[in-house]
């Protein structure tokens, strides 16, 4: 069975840094594109930051960029985003997301579509307050 599932969200001050992490069981996450998203309330999913797995390449959206670093760690089936000087504007729901990546998928991964993606984790809270 298919399966991503996210952890590392939680409440934190203005500034501060978060670490999410995102486990793959079911599938081989070599062979996977992997991307976060993000919705706020009231708001439509925005793409966060997505890594290829071909060449390792990154992408950020530009709200993020600067401040978010996603990497991943094969060996454990496992992608994560730093998430470093955290604004007001970041709290959302934080999803993971996973698809098969072709030649085609790969020059499209800047893009950030959800559309792009075939599986999908539930999702991991993250609040800033101060």
């Amino acid at each position: 069975q298919v399966q991503l599932v996210e952890s590392g969200g939680g409440l934190v001050q203005p500034g501060g840094s978060l670490r999410l992490s995102c486990v793959a069981s079911g599938f081989n996450l070599d062979y996977y594109a992997i991307g976060w998203f993000r919705q706020a309330p009231g708001k439509e999913r925005e793409g966060v930051s997505c890594v290829s797995s071909s060449d390792g390449s990154t992408y950020y959206g530009d709200s993020v960029k600067g401040r978010f670093t996603i990497s991943r760690d094969n060996a454990k089936n496992t992608v994560h985003l730093q998430m470093n000087s955290l604004k007001p504007e970041d709290p959302a729901v934080y999803f993971c997301a996973a698809t098969p990546e072709g030649p085609r998928l790969l020059a499209r991964l800047r893009v950030l579509s959800e559309s792009d993606y075939e599986y999908w984790g539930q999702g991991t809270q993250v609040t800033v307050s101060s």
